[in-house]
């Protein structure tokens, strides 16, 4: 296969992951209705485990056990597990109080805490352009909440329940991400998804309520599957991207979700209204979603076209395009 053909295919998987990503609040927010947050959560990791097993038996790749023979190694698996869990949690509860678009925008928080915890954990050195583009995410998160900025810091509504819950469960993936970073360099992500699933769905076992899935009507339990079916798909999308396509091109692509999270909160609205709620938002919060999309991309592939010292796009010397 081409290096052309790969990039082309590495896009496509990488705008599937994107959409999967801005489906999912969507379907877990209907699936609330009549299931607990932590129930939905064990069941999108029960599902996922369970596709995951039957994949890995397939191909016959399932981890060697070996490596953990480090307790160092042991440690990391639980931080990851624990961040894992922690951000689908309070995810899954912060959806609870706000739009589908609300959950995702907040969420882009977590590569702004990512990459300044990556600087303090492993020594890397912050450039110019993620420096922007996290300044540009947070410029536009002000925007996007600015009927509401005053509100989440003097009194906590519901909304700003949710609100709150979001930026835990972006820290929590950052702790997760962090964990993962160092782990994949001796597993698959395919592997280390699988061992996670299988251990965030034991431990969070005590606080759910399975048997809630019958009180759910047949468009509830169709949204609870499709929830755990999309956490496989759109994780394995994410790895088959990676695998051809630069993880950074990968990355900003999946910056794209809160704008799906609005296509389809709208549409949805629009073809169910009495099943689904209209996104409403001010020009100004419009304006903080794109921002907030584009900071985030910026920060993530910035360096590709604000090479520092030579220019924007250009070389300052000869004016050529890099």
């Amino acid at each position: 296969m081409s290096k052309q053909q790969n990039v082309k295919i590495g896009f496509i998987l990488a705008m599937l992951t994107a959409i999967l990503w801005g489906a999912v609040p969507i379907a877990m927010k209907y699936a609330m209705v009549s299931i607990d947050a932590y129930t939905v959560v064990w069941y999108r990791f029960l599902i996922s485990a369970i596709g995951l097993t039957v994949w890995l038996a397939y191909k016959q790749q399932f981890p060697n056990f070996q490596i953990f023979k480090k307790p160092r190694r042991i440690i990391m698996l639980i931080i990851a597990g624990l961040g894992l869990m922690g951000n689908f949690v309070l995810f899954a509860s912060g959806v609870k109080y706000l739009s589908p678009t609300t959950s995702q925008v907040v969420a882009q928080l977590g590569i702004v805490i990512f990459m300044i915890a990556s600087a303090i954990v492993f020594k890397e050195h912050l450039k110019a352009s993620q420096i922007v583009g996290m300044i540009i995410l947070l410029i536009g998160l002000g925007l996007f909440f600015n009927k509401s900025i005053i509100e989440l810091f003097t009194n906590i509504s519901q909304y700003g329940k949710g609100v709150w819950l979001g930026v835990l469960a972006a820290i929590a993936w950052a702790i997760y991400a962090l964990a993962q970073k160092v782990l994949l360099s001796k597993l698959r992500a395919e592997q280390l998804l699988w061992l996670l699933y299988i251990m965030c769905s034991i431990v969070i076992i005590p606080i759910t309520t399975p048997s809630e899935i019958f009180n759910a009507d047949a468009g509830q339990l169709l949204a609870l599957i499709f929830c755990g079916i999309n956490t496989i798909v759109s994780y394995g999308a994410l790895v088959a991207a990676m695998e051809r396509w630069q993880a950074a091109q990968v990355s900003a692509v999946t910056t794209l979700t809160p704008l799906f999270a609005l296509i389809f909160s709208d549409l949805f609205a629009l073809l169910w209204p009495e099943k689904f709620a209209m996104q409403y938002l001010n020009i100004w919060g419009y304006i903080g979603a794109l921002a907030v999309i584009c900071g985030a991309m910026f920060a993530t592939i910035g360096h590709q076209i604000w090479h520092q010292g030579k220019g924007f796009l250009f070389k300052q010397k000869t004016g050529e395009k890099e």
